[in-house]
């Protein structure tokens, strides 16, 4: 009796694939959505991080202070996660949160020096797995690629 049933197989092997299935390019956009996504997720846990983490410091680093649902919005986080995130975030002391003086129903979060330092060090982690990802490729392969998946998620609505 075979151990593969659906679901259960941990790696695909294009060869062994169906024609269907290796040509399929949604499928493997998700396949290789799936592996990038398992790296990424284990690297940050290992630095005791996760990416939304790193999605709330970048924005605040590029665009200064916002409110959660601000942040929300250029994050792609829901609103309901956003809360536990800027709570995890602020028990690290990497962002404060304070009242927005223009109305007091809502909080203003800012990055602080300790998450500003943080970043260098999420961004050469997120590169590394970055490379390891996109290995096979060349670097003009991987500006191509960056092209054309930004053109996806912008056709299709995605925030990045």
């Amino acid at each position: 009796m075979s151990n593969s049933t659906p679901g259960m197989a941990r790696s695909t092997n294009r060869q062994a694939a169906a024609a269907r299935l290796r040509n399929l390019r949604t499928r493997l956009l998700s396949l290789a959505a799936i592996q990038s996504d398992r790296l990424v997720n284990e690297e940050l846990a290992r630095a005791g991080t996760r990416k939304w983490h790193y999605a709330v410091l970048a924005t605040l680093e590029e665009f200064g202070p916002a409110s959660q649902a601000e942040l929300s919005c250029r994050t792609g986080i829901y609103r309901s996660d956003m809360v536990a995130v800027i709570n995890e975030l602020g028990d690290r002391e990497w962002v404060e949160r304070s009242p927005n003086p223009a109305d007091r129903r809502q909080n203003i979060i800012a990055l602080t020096e300790q998450g500003r330092r943080q970043l260098p060090k999420l961004d050469k982690l997120l590169a590394e797995v970055e490379n390891e990802v996109l290995a096979p490729l060349t670097p003009p392969e991987r500006e191509q690629l960056t092209r054309l998946l930004a053109t996806l998620v912008d056709h299709h609505g995605q925030k990045m």
